[in-house]
Order: C-alpha cells, then sequence, then structure tokens
C-alpha cells in the first residue's frame, strides 16, 4: 500500500503556473539588469553634460552663456529624471491594472532607454507618429513587449540598418497598431509559425553584445497581448527584414458610422478575427 500524498492534475496546473510566473519574472530581472547597463553610460554622459556646462557658466560672467549653460543643464537634467521615471516603472508595476495609456509616450520613453545602444550598433531609428487614441494597458507588461521587439530588431542588424517605429490607427478593426520593423536578414519562412512557441528561438547564442535567446521571449509577448485583448501579427521575407505589428484596443470604443440612408444596420467590427497570428510576408 503506498504512503505519503499523491499529486493530482489542479495541484500540477498549480505548479506549472506558479513555475511560469517565476519563468517570467526571471526573465523581467535579467531584462532589467541589461537596461542598467546601458542607461548607466547613459547616466554618465548626462552628468559629464552637466558638469562641463556648469563649469562654462562659472567661467563666463555673462547673461547670455550662463542662460544658455542653465538651458543646458535643466534639459539634462529632465532627461535623466526621464530615464530614472522609466527605469522605476519597469521595475515595479504602474498601477497593478489596466488604464487608459498614451501609446506614444510609451514608445518614446522605450527608445530612449535604447538610444546608446542603437547608436553603438549604428541602427537609425525613423518614428511615424500618428495621432492615435489611448489605448487600455498596462503599462509596464506592454513597455516590457516592445523593449524585447526593439532589442530582437537591434539583433537582426548586427552590421547596422534602419528602424522603423510606427503608431497608426485601424478604424476599421478599431485597433491602435504599434509596428516594429527593421530591415535585417528576416526569418525563414519554415521557422515563421513556430516563433511565439515557448523554447522556440531563432537565435543560435548570444551575439556581439552578449545576448542571446532563450526561446521565451515571443511567446510571453504573445500570452501579454492577447491579455490585453489585443493580436501580435510578424511578417517576414528573408534577406529584407521583419515587422511585428501590435494591434491594441483603444481605451474608449470608437463609434460607428452610421450607414447610408436604407443600408442595413450591421454589428461594429471586431478585431479579434481582423489578423492572423503569424503570416509570411508576400
Amino acid at each position: 500500500m503506498a504512503h505519503g500524498g499523491s499529486t493530482n492534475g489542479p495541484d500540477l496546473q498549480e505548479q506549472v503556473a506558479l513555475l511560469k510566473e517565476q519563468l517570467h519574472e526571471a526573465q523581467k530581472q535579467a531584462a532589467l539588469g541589461q537596461l542598467v547597463g546601458t542607461t548607466t553610460h547613459e547616466f554618465n554622459n548626462i552628468l559629464m553634460t552637466i558638469i562641463n556646462w556648469a563649469k562654462q557658466g562659472l567661467r563666463h560672467g555673462d547673461k547670455p552663456t550662463r542662460e544658455k549653460a542653465f538651458n543646458k543643464i535643466l534639459s539634462a537634467g529632465n532627461r535623466a529624471a526621464r530615464i530614472t521615471k522609466t527605469v522605476l516603472g519597469l521595475a515595479r508595476n504602474r498601477s497593478g491594472g489596466k488604464e487608459p495609456t498614451d501609446l506614444v509616450t510609451l514608445v518614446q520613453d522605450s527608445l530612449m532607454l535604447l538610444e546608446r545602444e542603437m547608436n553603438k550598433y549604428r541602427v537609425a531609428v525613423d518614428k511615424h507618429f500618428q495621432e492615435v487614441p489611448e489605448v487600455m494597458i498596462d503599462g509596464n507588461q506592454i513597455q516590457q513587449v516592445l523593449l524585447n521587439l526593439l532589442i530582437n530588431a537591434r539583433q537582426a542588424m548586427p552590421r547596422g540598418g534602419r528602424l522603423i517605429v510606427k503608431i497608426s490607427y485601424d478604424r476599421a478593426a478599431d485597433t491602435v497598431d504599434l509596428m516594429v520593423r527593421d530591415n535585417g536578414c528576416g526569418i525563414p519562412p519554415e521557422k515563421l509559425p513556430r516563433i511565439f512557441d515557448a523554447y522556440f528561438s531563432t537565435k543560435s547564442g548570444p551575439d556581439a553584445s552578449g545576448k542571446g535567446g532563450t526561446g521565451l521571449g515571443l511567446s510571453m509577448c504573445r500570452e501579454i497581448i492577447e491579455a490585453h485583448n489585443g493580436r501580435i501579427r510578424v511578417d517576414s521575407t528573408v534577406g529584407k527584414g521583419t515587422a511585428f505589428t501590435l494591434k491594441l484596443p483603444p481605451a474608449v470604443k470608437a463609434a460607428p458610422k452610421p450607414p447610408p440612408l436604407g443600408a442595413p444596420l450591421m454589428p461594429h467590427p471586431g478585431f479579434a478575427s481582423q489578423m492572423p497570428t503569424a503570416t509570411p510576408a508576400q
């Protein structure tokens, strides 16, 4: 007769869920560690700017020079404050839940954190931001997804390249779309359907920056986006690049346009079925 407790289905499911949560937290802390290394160098540059302009203001007593020095110091200080606020926001949940959020500001802050890294690896960033509604998101989680996509895009261009970040409003689907496009190596068509699978990675190991892939990044990204009632789409062509598009619900649903006189009333289209999870570019 067997003695001791037995492990049943629900217990196993709870253990798996707990381990999954711990793994996601570990990945978040690892990403934060990488960002701290990047922002430490950026803070050093800001401090040098402040010190040099303070010396300039002390050496020259004329009003124009001193005003210019004060303006430069103020600008550098504001930049340091934004970096601190963004990193602290990633280190802890901003609100513990979803709230109306300006996606443009969130993207600008994320790009600011990676500005030094993009410059170091000769990646030019093109920003195309339309006026869009606020989105109903957990800013902490969406920023983690965005940083993951931005770093992946940078790694796809080891010899430099162009990164396009676009924010637009899809009126037909009533979604705010965030696209991150690189002109790097692209993803082979046979690997494209599996890129959101847990533990699957297109990376063979760490790149020149020491960053590699665990195969968990995109899997976690999809889980986060779907938990926000959104969708993530990827289009890729080998040798031309890859584009990831996040489709997120606005904080306030757009009112449907009235149908033409005499036309039958149609339900407002949802966005859940508008975009496949992964489709190769034509």
